[in-house]
């Protein structure tokens, strides 16, 4: 079937998975705690999916949302030096993740950017798409020997693959065997750490109690003694002259073992060392996996979809890992995973605080404003998408994705900051979702639709159970 035919055929049987339903009047004070509490996906109005730019003052302070490509644009490039991570971004993210690659500023940040760099490159990347298979292909047997028709919540299959992924390439099998330990604690850490804390938003001193990171403490610390044992064991291994082998760059884990600064010579400290494998273990796999599950999810509710992606699974069983690195043997199916990062975006907003006054599409931005540019709002907005709310891939099909703005799409960021792992992520999951077409079926079993959940990632609220069975 031509990549026409295929857009034709699907654009006649577009869906609109649930989401929550913008509201229509502004909120009031404890209103806005209570849904930034509850679920921040809620705080949308109307307008935010009409107007390329809002503006005005909230519990927050002087804020802007910004809608409008070429806005984002400036802010996330043009003008990136004057935007900094804000405070309440920090408040969440830096007890668990500690100062990674995704909560520091300035030299810090640039420093281990260019550690991680040459672990990421294009050419990296398609050697390691090779040992992305193995990995797969073991879980895929797993979910295939289970009881035929069995509900299981598939949500925690994607976590264990893509740590077991990542455990694979990035860290040569030093984190292997962990998957389920670190899922609960990332689960732990994102329920209570996760939620926006009244008090964060209401600027209280740090010295207060927030019951979120009381309540995260057994998953921090769950997470530093498992980084101490990882660091302990590469560096015994070190010690003891048994280098890990492999062509290219070292692994993640050596490489961040091995930095030193251009300048002083000095290397990371143990305790960025440790930020910086957190973030990569965190991160690195929670967003692919609930990419996945979404993905999943949505092929579920359009089976014609679905065997267009299980016969381009098929046509490339013996060398997918050459079609998944830019052939178009998997268009559909990368097609497929994009479309499913528009309407469930790994990350829903990101911020900045503005270090100086601004200005930009003619609203003024004032120093210390609160700038928002959240691929949940700017994926679904009126202005810039045919059927905002309806599952299209086809807009990502060769010919189609062309016309999508640069900065209308932002499921890994854009800027300097981009997500250092996008092009690694992408073939994962174009990996993992046609090994697992290609043998096995997924149907959504939920009582009721999934409940898209807002703690720092974009999560399946109670996971997503799904009636999972062989196609052959």
């Amino acid at each position: 079937m031509s990549t026409l035919a295929m857009r034709q055929q699907v654009m006649r049987k577009a869906v609109n998975p649930p989401v929550p339903v913008p509201a229509e009047h502004e909120f009031g004070r404890l209103e806005l705690l209570l849904r930034l509490r509850r679920n921040p996906l809620t705080i949308w109005r109307r307008q935010h999916f009409q107007d390329p730019i809002v503006a005005g003052k909230s519990l927050l302070g002087y804020g802007v949302v910004l809608s409008d490509p070429a806005a984002i644009r400036h802010v996330l490039v043009e003008n990136v030096a004057n935007y900094r991570k804000d405070d309440l971004q920090r408040a969440i993210l830096a007890p668990g993740l500690g100062e990674g690659l995704l909560t520091v500023e300035g030299e810090a940040w640039k420093r281990a950017r260019r550690t991680l760099a040459p672990l990421f490159t294009p050419r990296r990347v398609a050697a390691l798409a090779q040992k992305m298979l193995p990995p797969i292909d073991a879980q895929v047997a797993r979910m295939a020997g289970r009881r035929r028709g069995r509900i299981v919540d598939v949500s925690q299959d994607m976590t264990r693959l893509t740590y077991d992924v990542l455990a694979e390439t990035l860290f040569s099998n030093s984190i292997a065997g962990g998957a389920t330990a670190f899922g609960e604690a990332l689960t732990r850490y994102f329920e209570t750490q996760g939620r926006i804390d009244p008090l964060d938003v209401l600027g209280a001193p740090a010295w207060l109690p927030r019951i979120g990171r009381i309540r995260s403490r057994p998953a921090v610390a769950f997470f530093e003694s498992r980084v101490e044992s990882i660091i302990a064991d590469r560096q015994a291994l070190r010690a003891a002259g048994a280098e890990i082998e492999g062509d290219g760059p070292p692994d993640l884990l050596s490489a961040l073992l091995d930095a030193r600064d251009p300048e002083t010579g000095a290397g990371l400290s143990e305790r960025e060392i440790g930020a910086n494998i957190v973030t990569f273990i965190g991160a690195g796999h929670e967003t692919t996996a609930n990419a996945l599950s979404w993905t999943l999810y949505l092929l579920s509710l359009s089976p014609e979809i679905r065997e267009q992606v299980e016969a381009e699974a098929d046509a490339v069983a013996g060398d997918p890992a050459a079609a998944a690195l830019g052939g178009e043997g998997l268009a559909m199916t990368r097609a497929v995973i994009e479309e499913a990062m528009r309407l469930y975006p790994p990350v829903p907003s990101l911020s900045r605080a503005a270090i100086a006054d601004d200005e930009v599409g003619g609203f003024a931005i004032p120093k210390g404003a609160l700038v928002i540019v959240a691929p949940y709002v700017l994926h679904r907005h009126e202005k810039l998408w045919d059927q905002p709310a309806a599952f299209r891939p086809e807009r990502f099909l060769p010919g189609a994705r062309e016309s999508i703005d640069r900065y209308a799409y932002l499921p890994f960021g854009a800027g300097p900051r981009i997500c250092i792992g996008l092009q690694f992520a992408m073939v994962e999951a174009v990996l993992a979702l046609s090994a697992m077409v290609r043998s096995l079926r997924f149907d959504y079993a939920g009582d009721g639709p999934p409940k898209p959940v807002h703690q720092i990632t974009l999560r399946p609220q109670g996971g997503m159970p799904m009636k999972v069975t062989a196609r052959r």
